[in-house]
C-alpha cells in the first residue's frame, strides 16, 4: 500500500501544519491514491480489519492513516506485525494482534513536520537567494560532510617518504618503523647501507589467530556491502532487499526470503538460531558450530532482527533459478553472512621472523589457514602466505636492499558506502532513509561522481557555505544527531512532541529572517549575447530545472 496521505501544501506557509495551534497537521490523500483508499473503503465495510503494514515507524504511521480514512477504533486491536513473509509469521502475527502504538505514530509525525518546515522554508530562501534546489534536515548535513572532505583534500599537502625491504628468493623482510614515525631520504640512505649481510633470526614468534565471522546485516552493512562488492546503488539494494522481503515466486507460492530489511539491529531470533545451528551440524559438522553474540546498539529499534532468510533450508543454490541475477547476488550475500555468523571461527597459523642487521630490525611474516570456519560459507578470499622455517641465530644473505619512495596521500573521498558508515556513526539519518538521503544530493546537481566518489559541486559548496553561516545549528552533525535520538524518544513517551516542535520553531523562525534581511542574492551572470524583443543583454539565469538565458530588462520585457 505504501502512504496514502501526506501532509497538504495548503494553510500558513503551505506547510500543511497549523504552528499556532500545536502544530495540527492537514493530511491529504496522495495524488494516484483516490482509487485505493477508495476500493479499501468498499471492501472493508462491515468487517474486521488487520493492518499489516511494515513493522517500523513508518508502518505504523501508514497503519495510522488508513485506520483513520477507514474510521477504525483506534481502541481496537486491528494492527498486525511480523518481520517476515512466511505463513508461520503471519499466523503468529494474527494472534497477537494489538492497538496502533500512538507513540510510533507520534514519532513519525513529529519527523516528518520537522522536515516539511525546514525543508520547504529553507529550500523557498535559497531558491530565492542562491538558486539552490533544496536544503533538508538531514540531507544538507550529508552535502556538509562530502563538502568539509573535499576542502581537507583541497589543503592537502603531500609528503614523502621511503619504505624499505631485504629480499631473500621469493621472501621480503620489511624494516620495522617505529609507530607514527615517516622515514626521510637521509635515514633511509642509511639504513639501506649499514643493512649488511648477513642478516641473523633474532627471533621467530608463532601463534593461532582467529578470525571470527561478521555479524549478520542490518541495513546500514548491507548497503556498504552492496555497493562495495556487488558494485550496486545503495538505492538498488534497497529495492532488490524490498523484492526479496515481499516475496518470490516458488513453486507456484509467493515466499517472502528474507526478514525485514530496514533495521539497525544484529539480533538474530531464536527461530532463525536453532535451526540454522542444526543445519550447520548436519551440512558442515560440528567442529562447524559457532557461538550467537551479538551487541544491542543505543540507536537499534525495538525487537527488529537482523536482515537474515526465513528459512536456512533456502540455500543461494536452490533459489539461484527462482531469481533475477541481481536478486541472487544479494540474496546470497544475505544468506552467507547470517549463516556464517553461527559458524566457528577461521584458525590461521601466524608466523612472525625478526631478523637483525647492525641493529636495522626487519621483520617477515606468514600465515596458514588452518581450519576454514565460517569461510566455508562466506567465501571470503583467503591466501596463504607461507615462509620458509628458520631457527633462531641462523645467518640469512639478502639478494637486495631497496628503498622505496612514497608519498602521503589525502583522504578518499566518500562513495555511497563510506557516506552512510559515516552517516551511521555519527547517528544521522536512520536506516529508512540512507539511500533516499544519497539520491536527493545527487538530484539536486550538489555533487558529481568520480570513479564512484562524490565531489562536490560548486553549487554544493555555495549551499553548505552559506547553511552554515545562518544555520550553524541545523548544520552540526551532533545536533542533528540528538535530534534523532529525541524523535526516537517520543516514540516512549521520553519527549513530548509538542514541546520539541514548539522548541525548534521558535529558534528556528528568527534565524530564517534574519537570514532572509542578510543573505546576498546572487545576481545571473551578464553575456554578450543580445535580446531579440529589446536589445539588452541576456542573462545566464538559474531555475530548479537547470540553467537558462533570460533578459537582463526582465521583468519589464
Amino acid at each position: 500500500v505504501g502512504h496514502i496521505r501526506d501532509l497538504a501544501t495548503s494553510g500558513k506557509g503551505g506547510l500543511g501544519v497549523d504552528v499556532d495551534n500545536n502544530f495540527e497537521p492537514t493530511y491529504k490523500i496522495i495524488k494516484g491514491k483516490h482509487k485505493l483508499v477508495t476500493e479499501l473503503k468498499k471492501k472493508t465495510k462491515g468487517k474486521e480489519v488487520l493492518i499489516a503494514t511494515d513493522p517500523d515507524r513508518e508502518g505504523e504511521a501508514i497503519a495510522w492513516h488508513i485506520a483513520d480514512e477507514l474510521g477504525l477504533d483506534l481502541n481496537e486491536n486491528n494492527r498486525i506485525v511480523f518481520k517476515e513473509i512466511t505463513k508461520p509469521a503471519v499466523m503468529a502475527a494474527i494472534d497477537q494482534k494489538r492497538k496502533i502504538d500512538l507513540g510510533l505514530v507520534n514519532s513519525q509525525e513529529s519527523r516528518r513536520i520537522l522536515d516539511r518546515i525546514i525543508g520547504f522554508k529553507l529550500s523557498r530562501l535559497l531558491r530565492k537567494k542562491i538558486k539552490s534546489r533544496s536544503a533538508g534536515r538531514v540531507q544538507s548535513v550529508a552535502l556538509k560532510l562530502i563538502v568539509d572532505l573535499e576542502r581537507e583534500i583541497e589543503r592537502f599537502v603531500p609528503e614523502t617518504y621511503y619504505t624499505i625491504h631485504a629480499h631473500f628468493g621469493d621472501h621480503v623482510a620489511d624494516y620495522v618503523i617505529p609507530k607514527d614515525t615517516r622515514i626521510d631520504l637521509k635515514t633511509s640512505n642509511q639504513i639501506v647501507e649499514t643493512s649488511k649481510n648477513p642478516f641473523i633470526v633474532e627471533d621467530i614468534q608463532e601463534r593461532e589467530v582467529k578470525r571470527q565471522a561478521k555479524p549478520p546485516y542490518m541495513t546500514s552493512t548491507l548497503l556498504q556491502d552492496g555497493v562495495n562488492s556487488l558494485y550496486m546503488s545503495s538505492s538498488r539494494v534497497m529495492a532488490v532487499a524490498s523484492e526479496l522481503y515481499q516475496g518470490i515466486e516458488i513453486a507456484g507460492q509467493i515466499i517472502g526470503l528474507i526478514t525485514y530489511m530496514r533495521t539497525d539491529s544484529n539480533r538474530l531470533s531464536k527461530e532463525f538460531v536453532d535451526p540454522a545451528k542444526r543445519f550447520i551440524e548436519e551440512n558442515y559438522g560440528k567442529n562447524y558450530l559457532g557461538f550467537y553474540r551479538t551487541s544491542k546498539k543505543d540507536s537499534s529499534q525495538d525487537a527488529h532482527e537482523a536482515i537474515r532468510p526465513t528459512d536456512v533450508k533456502n540455500t543461494p543454490e536452490k533459489m539461484e533459478r527462482f531469481l533475477t541475477q541481481d536478486q541472487y547476488k544479494v540474496y546470497k550475500r544475505i544468506y552467507e553472512r547470517a549463516v556464517g555468523s553461527l559458524m566457528a571461527p577461521a584458525v590461521f597459523k601466524s608466523t612472525k621472523v625478526t631478523l637483525n642487521s647492525n641493529d636495522n630490525i626487519y621483520a617477515m611474516d606468514g600465515s596458514i589457514l588452518v581450519f576454514d570456519g565460517h569461510l566455508k560459507v562466506t567465501g571470503e578470499q583467503n591466501k596463504d602466505k607461507t615462509i620458509p622455517v628458520y631457527q633462531v641465530g641462523q645467518e640469512l644473505v639478502s639478494d637486495q636492499v631497496e628503498k622505496i619512495e612514497k608519498q602521503t596521500l589525502p583522504p578518499a573521498r566518500f562513495n555511497e558506502a563510506s557516506l552512510i558508515k559515516t552517516l551511521e556513526s555519527n547517528g544521522i539519518g536512520r536506516p529508512s532513509t540512507y539511500a533516499t538521503i544519497i539520491k536527493t544530493i545527487r538530484s539536486r546537481d550538489y555533487v558529481t561522481v568520480e570513479n564512484r566518489r562524490f565531489k562536490p559541486t560548486e553549487q554544493g559548496k555555495l549551499t553548505v557555505d552559506t547553511l552554515n553561516q545562518y544555520f550553524t545549528q541545523i548544520m552540526d552533525t551532533n545536533y542533528t544527531s540528538n535530534m534523532e535520538k529525541e524523535l526516537d524518544q517520543i516514540a516512549d513517551g521520553k519527549v513530548d512532541h509538542i514541546a520539541l516542535l514548539r522548541d525548534f520553531y521558535d529558534r528556528f523562525i528568527p534565524l530564517l529572517e534574519m537570514a532572509d534581511e542578510k543573505m546576498e542574492k546572487i545576481k545571473p551572470v551578464v553575456t554578450d549575447k543580445i535580446c531579440p524583443n529589446c536589445g539588452g543583454n541576456l542573462v545566464i539565469r538559474k531555475s530548479k530545472y537547470g540553467e537558462f538565458y533570460g533578459c537582463s530588462n526582465y521583468p519589464k520585457c
